[in-house]
């Protein structure tokens, strides 16, 4: 007989814990290998793990919603084919199958404890907010509760609340009496609604109360500006009429308008960088990177933001695949932890549902989001050399919303317009 240790594995660069959701194994089950042991969920994903030897599960080292570091040993396995017990399994062995997502990145929402089986850090900490442990500790030695702290906005990366944070409120406590806390959700914080006789009440999964918390935190955090513009895209529509079969005869894939979107917003990035940076206290922080964020349904009806790295060194035909190849695993739960993070703007398509336009909230810490209405038939005035007519183009409408904090109408004005400008004199006779 020898011992096999599970250890928390990394989900990816900027989580450095896990929260344990559910043992799907007890002690002293017999487990084949790749059975899935244990439910566990970051602020960013929900995953299995999955045993990689055969034997009996012989001890658990934690319980159901405790907050564990990356690295710990959480569970022993007994094993009848010599295993040392110094092996131990593997970050790459996640069933990525199982992960989903909220708008990335998540690393700030703030959930209080709700009834059922979620995830908490501690009895003085029910949140599935990342704190670190100097904060908890300062946090516990001046008497702040959970859902005060809760309340706090961080200037630390991706939001998270750092001690400088903490000290600088625990300042203006002094001074500025603190409101009780009320036992419910930063979302749910002005909802009081009655439920009548024949309503049907749902409770919202966790991603669902992730992204409701996220959401609000954005709304508080960033004052939010929505600029319009239409656009004339039948040359980009006409191109990929003319390209598509061939495209999918040779590729045997796909192309979508979505890639086109997205080439023409890393040029007009590069023109106009301020929309492509993130806000730090009286800081601004310009991102070297162009990462996309690309928003996609799950099959539950959420919405997951994989990013495309460096998406401003990509051909068309390289964006056309990495889109399909997201959009693709979204659709069947199979995105990689990694996917989801990094990203530096986000495009959202409105239109998929036949939008004219939107105005959709910032993903933080980005401070611009590129909403895509649908594109559809409209005759338009257009000038010519023998006077004014009216001919019937393809139109979209733009909708950028940006954190007036640090964008302002100029530069979201600015780049509309140079949208515009690449989108409208899109080549026709473009190869791919």
């Amino acid at each position: 007989m020898a011992k096999f240790e599970i250890v928390m594995p990394k989900l990816g660069e900027s989580i450095i814990e896990a929260t344990i959701t559910r043992w799907i194994k007890k002690p002293g089950d017999m487990i084949e290998e790749d059975d899935p042991i244990v439910e566990i969920a970051t602020d960013k994903v929900d995953s299995e793990i999955p045993s990689p030897v055969e034997g009996k599960l012989l001890e658990i080292k934690y319980k159901e919603g405790d907050v564990i570091e990356v690295g710990k040993v959480i569970a022993i396995i007994e094993t009848e084919n010599g295993a040392s017990d110094s092996n131990t399994i593997d970050s790459n062995t996640i069933d990525s199958s199982k992960a989903q997502e909220v708008k990335e990145p998540i690393a700030s929402p703030v959930i209080e404890k709700f009834t059922g089986d979620q995830p908490t850090q501690s009895a003085e900490f029910e949140t599935d907010r990342f704190y670190s442990p100097l904060v908890k500790n300062i946090a516990k030695t001046e008497g702040v509760s959970g859902q005060e702290l809760a309340r706090i906005v961080g200037t630390g990366k991706d939001g998270r609340l750092t001690k400088d944070d903490l000290m600088a409120y625990l300042e203006k406590r002094k001074i500025i009496p603190v409101p009780p806390a009320t036992p419910v959700s930063p979302a749910n914080r002005a909802t009081h609604a009655t439920a009548h006789q024949g309503d049907e009440i749902v409770e919202m999964d966790r991603m669902r109360k992730l992204i409701a918390d996220h959401m609000v935190m954005s709304k508080q955090v960033a004052p939010h500006v929505t600029s319009f513009i239409e656009v004339d895209v039948t040359n980009m529509v006409q191109w990929r009429d003319k390209v598509k079969d061939e495209f999918f005869k040779r590729e045997k894939e796909k192309i979508t308008f979505t890639p086109i979107f997205i080439e023409a917003a890393t040029q007009a990035i590069k023109e106009f960088p301020g929309v492509n940076a993130s806000v730090d206290g009286y800081n601004i922080i310009l991102r070297k990177n162009i990462n996309i964020g690309m928003a996609a349904a799950l099959p539950s009806g959420n919405l997951i933001v994989p990013v495309i790295k460096n998406a401003d060194q990509k051909s068309l035909l390289g964006l056309a695949k990495e889109v399909n190849s997201f959009a693709e695993k979204a659709r069947q739960n199979k995105l990689d932890p990694d996917d989801i993070q990094g990203g530096t703007f986000t495009i959202t398509n409105l239109g998929t549902f036949g939008s004219i336009t939107g105005t959709p909230i910032i993903n933080q810490p980005q401070v611009a989001i590129l909403g895509l209405g649908v594109i559809r038939k409209k005759p338009v005035v257009l000038e010519t050399e023998q006077g004014d007519v009216i001919a019937i183009r393809q139109m979209v409408i733009l909708s950028l919303a940006y954190d007036h904090r640090v964008v302002d109408g100029a530069l979201g004005g600015k780049f509309l317009q140079k949208m515009q400008q690449i989108l409208e004199s899109f080549d026709t006779n473009r190869k791919i």
